[in-house]
């Protein structure tokens, strides 16, 4: 089993930056990727980026791209999303994934943490 953890949620005005944190605990090297996810109200829950573990490579929905980093400190067992360029969009519940193989399901979600882009 892998828990895991945000931080780093709050409230922002527009063009502002964040930087959430995930961290993993428990079977954390059996990890191929992570990602952020996120679900606005009223709406589904979607990707937002993906980091493989090991080699680093890293994805990005169009929505965010040269807008967000994901990175991850692999001493830390934690995954990051700077957040730059805010817009009010870009409000929702973060949420931090993991899975252990190249697959499409992720098998471990954190609880979430919430981002508000005030205009």
């Amino acid at each position: 089993q892998v828990q895991l953890v945000e931080s780093g949620g709050g409230l922002v005005q527009t063009g502002g930056s964040l930087r959430l944190s995930c961290a993993a605990s428990g079977r954390t090297f059996s990890l191929y990727a992570m990602a952020w996810f996120r679900q606005a109200p009223g709406k589904v829950r979607e990707f937002v980026a993906i980091i493989t573990w090991s080699a680093g490579n890293t994805d990005y929905a169009d929505s965010v791209k040269g807008r967000f980093t994901i990175s991850r400190d692999y001493a830390r067992n934690s995954v990051y999303l700077q957040m730059n360029s805010l817009i009010p969009e870009d409000t929702a519940v973060y949420f931090c994934a993991a899975r252990e193989g190249d697959y499409a399901e992720y098998d471990y979600w954190g609880q979430g943490t919430q981002v508000t882009v005030s205009s």
